[in-house]
């Protein structure tokens, strides 16, 4: 097996950017031959370098691969819950909700948990909760919108509640405090709907100084299956005004950028991305990464560096040679899908400054992985290994039963974690002793 050493390519397309202080991740493939340092664009796997493992094994692609393990949701029985590592508790936040899939804290500290889902099943509804004696329970708990269309991002800035539609961003007058929108609102940018296989969350962050909104939109296919033009606008992170104006691709080929936060104390935005389908068990990781201005992070052409995707060869060799490796691989099919970096104090010292992924969980694997929110230490800004945080969720292997799926997570000003489990109905809260 030949090694491969990664170096920062000179990607002559980005203009000075403020996203700084992320370079690491803004690497290439290359192959050292006889001295010469020359472009690798061998379908055939290898073991590649990121910047938390320097021997990560990628196996050869099976495009052969057509594997289905789906899981059953049986519920949480009386008792039960998620487990958190020694020194944290886990309690029920909210139940009897209809598939929370993302949560949103105000900066009045008001919660917003989005109840959404596929286009057929979705309630298309924000529920709002109050906590305000601030014991980490909510006393007040309202429908907040409904009639939306499978909303997930959500966001309060300059006096407008913010949401993202599957179809588009909608924005409507909002005051602290208000328990309830009836208005109509107004759609500032219309979006691509639907998507391959849930593909239709789209989420949204403001930048540090509210100056910009990004938006995430993932791709209409598993690889480009449907042909590229209907992958316009997709598998990117937008960048827009917050009147809906101005909207360029901050990055692009990022198959499903779902998760979006800003790592405490920079200006660097990261994103936890879901990976394609039907290569193996072990590819492609989902990972977490930097996002940099202008970058290509592979989608459909190749993976994790220059590996190319055999389903895609001989396609676009200029993006192939451009695309970046990812920081941190989170495993193959686990459907990365919330992200929150940690920026309070009552957790213990390692967690702070660090990343909670949810990950939904498994379908295109001979056996589960995810079913978990895994946890990403941070060092002097720099990621380590991901490990497990909050777990039990699957309930019996064999049998495909899981208890529930995590999908989002949300830091409470309190400094606990929130951490929505859609297919359970319910929003855990996990707590330091």
């Amino acid at each position: 097996m030949k090694k491969m050493t990664w170096r920062a390519p000179l990607l002559a397309m980005m203009a000075s950017i403020a996203f700084a202080g992320c370079s690491e991740s803004q690497r290439a493939t290359t192959e050292t031959n006889n001295n010469t340092a020359v472009n690798n664009i061998n379908p055939d796997a290898d073991t590649v370098t990121t910047e938390t493992n320097a021997n990560l094994v990628l196996p050869a692609p099976d495009t052969t691969h057509q594997v289905e393990k789906r899981s059953k949701t049986i519920g949480w029985p009386a008792g039960k819950m998620p487990v958190a590592p020694a020194g944290f508790t886990v309690s029920k936040f909210a139940g009897d909700l209809k598939h929370p899939r993302r949560m949103y804290v105000a900066p009045n500290k008001d919660i917003f948990v989005v109840e959404s889902d596929d286009e057929k099943k979705s309630a298309n509804r924000i529920t709002m909760f109050r906590d305000t004696n601030s014991d980490g329970q909510p006393d007040m708990r309202e429908v907040f919108m409904t009639d939306l269309k499978q909303p997930y991002g959500m966001l309060v800035m300059n006096g407008y509640f913010y949401v993202a539609n599957t179809d588009g961003i909608m924005r409507y007058p909002y005051k602290e405090e208000q328990t309830k929108i009836t208005a109509k609102g107004e759609k500032i940018l219309t979006l691509p709907a639907g998507g391959y296989n849930h593909h239709w969350t789209r989420n949204l962050i403001a930048s540090p100084d509210g100056s910009k909104i990004y938006v995430s939109v993932g791709s209409a296919s598993n690889v480009g299956e449907y042909g590229m033009d209907e992958e316009k606008r997709r598998a990117n992170i937008l960048e827009i005004n917050p009147d809906g104006s101005g909207e360029r691709i901050f990055a692009s080929g990022l198959r499903n950028p779902v998760g979006m936060d800003w790592q405490p104390g920079t200006t660097t935005l990261w994103a936890a991305v879901n990976e394609r389908d039907e290569l193996g068990d072990e590819l492609v990781p989902d990972y977490l990464t930097s996002v940099q201005e202008g970058a290509f992070y592979g989608w459909p052409y190749a993976y994790f560096g220059q590996n190319v995707d055999p389903r895609r060869k001989g396609e676009r060799p200029d993006l192939v040679q451009k695309t970046l490796v990812p920081d941190v691989p989170l495993g193959a099919h686990t459907s990365s899908l919330g992200l929150e970096f940690y920026n309070g104090n009552r957790f213990p010292a390692k967690y702070r400054n660090g990343a909670f992924v949810g990950q939904h969980g498994s379908w295109n694997r001979s056996s589960f992985s995810g079913y978990k929110v895994v946890f990403v230490p941070f060092q002097s800004g720099k990621p380590g290994k991901y490990e497990d945080f909050l777990t039990g969720f699957i309930a019996d292997a064999e049998k495909n039963e899981v208890y529930g799926r995590p999908a989002g997570v949300a830091e409470l000003p309190d400094g606990s974690l929130l951490v929505a489990d859609d297919e359970g109905n319910t929003v855990w809260r996990i707590a330091a002793q």
